[in-house]
């Protein structure tokens, strides 16, 4: 899994994540998300995705590429597929 590490992305950087639909946990997507300075601190990142800022967690999976995302989607869930 090619994975970007939190720490290593800076604002205007765009990246892939999983997003779980928080309404149906069941659910899940490859999105695109953008980084940008957090709004409320200066001194932080935020994901920027669905027209909302998300704190970035180290324990968050950011990928590179749409194709990445992708392969790591399938390798999670194809049992389920």
């Amino acid at each position: 899994m090619e994975t970007i590490d939190p720490k290593d992305v800076k604002a205007g950087d765009e990246v892939y994540i999983i997003y779980h639909n928080p309404h149906t946990p069941t659910v899940a997507n490859i999105k695109p998300a953008e980084i940008v300075q957090h709004p409320k601190d200066p001194n932080k990142l935020a994901l920027f995705l669905n027209e909302s800022f998300h704190l970035i967690e180290e324990d968050d999976a950011l990928f590179s590429s749409e194709a990445s995302a992708e392969k790591a989607f399938n390798d999670m869930y194809e049992d389920l597929l």
